[in-house]
């Protein structure tokens, strides 16, 4: 019977990356990509046992963001980073001052929530 190799995981060394954060009035989500774009992990609230309403307090979107940009740091050795910001829940606002706090040079902070410029179709005329 011929010997499993054990095989060891590659940990890739990502210098510049890119931080999507969407707060919704629901739940904050977090996902951090290398520089090309390809997605390296995501988090949301949830994952760290909020549930229901508890999961769109600032609080909730502090500990998510917190923990999502420690582990790129530590895992990927995430130096520098884009940030771009999408939606207006009440994580957007946790999720600048964690972001100012950690030890993360950031390159640009761009807002990507999406604005209708135009608005609904209105309804048709009313008949009499």
């Amino acid at each position: 019977m011929p010997k499993k190799k054990n095989k060891t995981k590659e940990t890739r060394v990502v210098q510049m990356g890119r931080v999507y954060v969407t707060a919704t009035f629901n739940n904050t989500l977090i996902t951090v990509t290398d520089g090309e774009g390809k997605v390296l992990f995501t988090m949301s609230s949830g994952m760290f046992g909020f549930k229901g309403t508890r999961k769109a307090t600032p609080y909730a979107a502090t500990i998510t963001i917190e923990n999502a940009l420690k582990r790129a740091i530590d895992e990927y050795k995430l130096k520098t980073a884009d940030v771009y910001l999408k939606g207006i829940g009440p994580g957007r606002d946790a999720a600048l001052r964690v972001l100012k706090s950690l030890d993360l040079d950031i390159n640009q902070l761009v807002d990507i929530t999406p604005i209708p410029h135009n608005g609904v179709r209105p309804p048709k005329v009313r008949r009499t």
